[in-house]
């Protein structure tokens, strides 16, 4: 909740002097109802109009960087019920994830309320890496190891792969495989996997670009720097970004 007086300056409208004239001149309206008070609190959810002039206010940009636990959805509701990302952040924002993981994937997801910058790293030219890490069924062979290295069709396109390393569990017939790629399809690194007969068991994203883990245990999270939004801002307006 805010002042009134501050969200009608905060949208650009005019001054914080000028909004308090307005509202102590009885021409300003919140939710279609008369308002004189400077004292008045709204929300961004309230109608405000000036002089008949409905405000759009201006909500403060906010930059999270969360580790994802399993079994939460990567949205901002779910229809069943069921906890989503949004739900482990304490803010009053209408923030979203930046892209998704999968309901029983772990790791690093962003989430904001910047419409901007989610709409220049989701853009595909942007090549942005991503890195997981994948336990897999099976063990896999060298042929299989260079087949994902060269590249897999994956829904008539190929994957391309950035990094590519595997520790194999013999004991336990597993794989640990630790692979970078740049782009976000929907459970690509699963697609992948799948495609040479080892469905993968669990998946985590380790980064994103320069961002990382460091420093959070699953189900926390962080605020981005300054600097971290200028550097994601900067990946977004390259053609490629790692």
């Amino acid at each position: 909740m805010e002042r009134l007086q501050k969200v009608i300056s905060t949208s650009g409208f005019c001054s914080r002097r000028k909004a308090e004239d307005y509202i102590k001149n009885g021409q300003v309206k919140v939710n279609n109802k008369v308002v004189t008070e400077l004292g008045v609190k709204v929300s961004y959810e309230d109608e405000i109009t000036v002089l008949g002039n409905v405000i759009k206010a201006k909500e403060d940009k906010e930059y999270y960087l969360l580790y994802k636990p399993a079994k939460t959805i990567s949205s901002v509701k779910d229809e069943k019920g069921r906890l989503t990302v949004v739900d482990l952040i304490a803010t009053k924002a209408r923030i979203y994830p930046i892209g998704r993981l999968d309901y029983d994937t772990t790791g690093l997801l962003l989430l904001t309320n910047d419409g901007e910058l989610t709409n220049l790293l989701s853009h595909p030219k942007n090549e942005i890496l991503k890195i997981y890490t994948a336990k897999v069924k099976g063990l896999i062979t060298p042929q299989e190891f260079m087949a994902i290295k060269k590249g897999i069709v994956i829904d008539n396109r190929v994957v391309k792969v950035s990094y590519l390393k595997i520790k194999k569990n013999e004991e336990a017939n597993t794989t640990l495989v630790k692979i970078g790629i740049v782009e976000g399809r929907n459970h690509i690194v699963k697609k992948v996997m799948a495609s040479i007969n080892h469905p993968v068991l669990k998946l985590k994203r380790d980064s994103y670009a320069f961002l990382d883990l460091e420093g959070l245990k699953i189900g926390e999270y962080r605020p981005l720097s300054i600097k971290e939004v200028k550097k994601l801002y900067a990946l977004g307006q390259n053609k490629t970004a790692i």
